[in-house]
């Protein structure tokens, strides 16, 4: 397989990915809506948020990262030196040897719930954390599904298979809306009050309704996992009740995998960490969720897409010790995710109220009031959105290279970064906004602000090591790309803020129509300005794409 193909492959891989991922976020975005109207920013979704932490991270560790990077660097080297069968019974002990561990994790989680959200929700009133420690109890078994869901992902992806697994996620988000909401009306005997008022205890509905909630997450979680199960059968899987943690293959899938946890998961580490640092500020919570899964977009249509393409390709290169060939997917992967990320940062930071007032406000609990707060938290995060990106491809490329060391220092140091970046930018920020209804002003930005840190400090460390154990990295090329696309983000921002700041003049975001105007016409301008630029500039992945789509048009 030539270069040319390689870097084709990746990319097509790549695309695939992304489309089931764009399906994905979009739920995404409807699952955040249906909890935005329904149950606001405060104490049901706060106590909400926190209950999910602890699974949700966990969820990112092994579908995105650990243990799927981890599998498919032994998977794939099984497959090349001992062939089918023994990929096979390695795939069988792997998810053998997940279930029984994180079940004993998951008895543990249910137990000690009281601690855990005690532990990360210091600030939360009694009643708040009571909710949140049954939620905590009914969603812990998450884990144990998305684990295996992982798996069967790696599985699929070594096999050539992108889109059902990258599929699986829109699954969990259909299904847990549906059997959310349906729970949540029956449990709430039909209905709950949709308040407003941040500093009022809700009704004993309305926290059956979250609690409605909750059991379909945990339901939407299963069909993550069942989704993928008739492909793995399609490629060959074939279960074997057989358990062996001293088995070479499981050895090193877990040696690769325990370094790993910390290395891919710096960023939602610190998230979770940052929940304690704003579980004191009514609202906070749900803030910087709703804005974090506004960030998360980009972040999964880019560079998870990339990550998971990249990463089947980089493992079989680096099993065969073709370096030059490693180096250059490598680079060619990175300058894809800069290409789609930084734009994506800039229109959100720019943009970022018109489209959390279009998502998120709609008559229901979600108020006026909490756009500004989100849109600000939207800021912090996006300002390091590149560098996260960038991460989901850098971390699994040192797995290929048998290296898990190198990511988890980075994530070590960067944790660090985050606790004090979290303390100071919280208080330093929480002298500015501040009002009536935000005696804090705007302390919460400051910790998504840590984030953005703790991602940028990440990503500069993994590049000096990498550049380091490769000998280049195409350091020329790279920074010649990023700089050609940071010119045309930077002229699409202006394009976008004089646009946006024109229509909001004379709509002021009145109806449902208005909001659609003043988010889409931006965009649409911003993005046809990026094109224009990106054309000029002559930016080689922009002038790939178009030659591709031209090609494509004249087959048609």
């Amino acid at each position: 397989m030539t270069q040319v193909t390689k870097q084709k492959s990746v990319a097509k891989s790549a695309g695939i990915v992304s489309i089931a991922v764009m399906f994905s976020r979009v739920m995404g975005l409807v699952r955040e809506q249906v909890y935005a109207y329904y149950f606001g920013a405060g104490f049901l979704n706060d106590a909400y948020q926190v209950a999910f932490r602890i699974p949700n991270v966990l969820r990112d560790l092994f579908a995105e990262g650990a243990l799927s990077a981890a599998f498919v660097k032994v998977f794939t080297d099984y497959q090349v030196n001992k062939g089918e069968k023994e990929a096979w019974r390695l795939a069988s002990l792997v998810m053998n040897a997940v279930a029984i561990v994180l079940s004993i994790i998951t008895i543990f989680g249910i137990l000690f719930s009281e601690q855990i959200v005690n532990l990360i929700a210091d600030g939360f009133s009694t009643e708040k954390a009571l909710l949140a420690t049954t939620l905590t109890q009914i969603m812990f078994p998450f884990i144990l599904l998305v684990a295996l869901a992982a798996v069967a992902m790696g599985v699929l992806n070594t096999k050539g298979v992108f889109g059902i697994p990258a599929s699986a996620s829109t699954a969990f988000n259909v299904v847990s809306i549906i059997t959310g909401l349906a729970f949540a009306y029956w449990l709430s005997g039909g209905g709950w009050e949709r308040s407003t008022d941040r500093n009022l205890i809700p009704s004993e509905n309305a926290q059956w309704a979250i609690i409605g909630m909750a059991i379909g997450t945990l339901i939407g979680g299963t069909a993550q996992f069942l989704i993928q199960v008739p492909s793995l059968l399609k490629v060959g899987f074939r279960f074997s009740p057989i358990v062996s943690f001293t088995d070479e293959g499981v050895r090193r899938v877990m040696s690769l995998m325990t370094p790993a946890i910390l290395g891919t998961s710096a960023v939602q580490i610190n998230v979770m960490v940052n929940t304690f640092f704003v579980s004191g500020i009514e609202g906070g919570v749900s803030w910087l969720q709703y804005a974090f899964r506004l960030m998360q977009f980009p972040i999964g249509l880019f560079g998870v897409a990339v990550g998971i393409a990249s990463v089947p390709v980089l493992s079989r290169l680096a099993s065969e010790n073709k370096m030059t060939d490693f180096r250059n997917t490598l680079s060619d992967s990175l300058n894809l995710v800069f290409l789609m990320t930084l734009p994506s940062a800039c229109g959100l930071i720019v943009l970022g109220e018109p489209i959390v007032r279009l998502l998120y406000s709609h008559g229901g609990a979600f108020t006026e009031a909490d756009v500004p707060m989100t849109a600000w938290a939207l800021t912090g995060y996006s300002i390091g959105l590149t560098g996260y990106a960038a991460i989901k491809v850098l971390s699994p490329a040192f797995y290929a290279l048998n290296d898990a060391k190198t990511p988890m220092i980075a994530a070590l140091i960067s944790i660090l970064v985050n606790a004090l970046a979290s303390y100071s930018l919280r208080n330093w920020l929480s002298g500015f906004g501040v009002s009536e209804n935000h005696p804090h002003g705007l302390a919460h930005v400051g910790v998504a602000l840590a984030t953005s840190c703790v991602a940028l400090v990440n990503f500069f460390i993994l590049v000096f090591v990498m550049r380091q154990r490769i000998g280049r990295i195409n350091g020329k090329k790279i920074a010649s790309a990023f700089l050609k696309v940071g010119i045309a983000s930077t002229v699409m921002s202006f394009v976008c803020w004089f646009s946006y700041n024109f229509l909001h003049d004379r709509f002021s975001a009145q109806n449902l129509s208005y909001k659609l105007i003043e988010a889409f016409v931006p965009i649409v301008l911003g993005v046809l300005s990026f094109l224009l630029l990106a054309k000029l500039l002559k930016i080689e992945e922009v002038e790939k794409l178009s030659e591709y789509l031209k090609n494509r048009r004249l087959k048609i």
